[in-house]
């Protein structure tokens, strides 16, 4: 018989990644959420709410700061007292997560802002929302490609050598780059491939920074 995992065992099969796992009671957050400003919409105060659908005052609160998961009974109750079908109280947790699918070879090719002649710019995917935004290109410089190292701009970006050669530059270090070698920096310093050793080449980069509140 196999061995049952451990919590730690499953915990560690959850990401590969060290991001913070999601919000625990998720639901019930967004279920709070949104009973409390059906509840401000209807001009009612908890203890309003509470006495219509027939639970005590401390439940009800307990409901709307996400801290308790109530039972299907007390959330038709919560819905009859409010006036709407129970699907509504759910809304707020049925927010759609981003995800975006790009078939081989058929990412969107974009001139961005410094783009130079010969460097081809692949847009792979992109995300609506969010804080951070996330720009995934496949970058080729073709044979008639010209050096630049002047590249700037917010974020960080990470690079994934693919095909051919270049030495790349950031700040004041130059890195040479061959299929499989990797680069991660502060895009705001001056950066760029400055010699091109065996066009045409291809690597990945990521493009990470803050989206603009404006």
């Amino acid at each position: 018989m196999p061995r049952a995992r451990t919590d730690t065992e499953a915990a560690d099969l959850a990401t590969g990644s060290s991001a913070p796992p999601t919000a625990e009671r998720a639901l019930e957050h967004a279920l709070g959420r949104q009973i409390r400003q059906m509840r401000r919409s209807h001009d009612l105060s908890v203890a309003d709410l509470a006495g219509a659908a027939g639970i005590s005052t401390g439940m009800m609160s307990k409901i709307e700061n996400g801290q308790i998961s109530p039972s299907l009974s007390t959330i038709q109750a919560l819905a009859t007292a409010l006036g709407v079908p129970i699907a509504a109280l759910f809304a707020a947790a049925e927010e759609q997560r981003d995800c975006s699918f790009v078939h081989a070879g058929q990412g969107v090719v974009i001139e961005r802002r410094g783009t130079k002649a010969g460097h081809v710019y692949s847009l792979l995917g992109h995300v609506l929302g969010g804080d951070v935004v996330v720009e995934p290109y496949l970058i080729t410089l073709r044979e008639n490609a010209k050096p630049y190292a002047g590249f700037q701009h917010a974020g960080i970006e990470f690079i994934y050598m693919l095909t051919g050669e270049v030495s790349y530059r950031h700040a004041g270090e130059s890195y040479r780059l061959t299929p499989g070698d990797a680069l991660l920096f502060d895009s705001a310093a001056a950066h760029g491939p400055e010699e091109l050793t065996e066009l045409p080449c291809s690597y990945l980069s990521i493009i990470v920074y803050e989206r603009s509140r404006t």
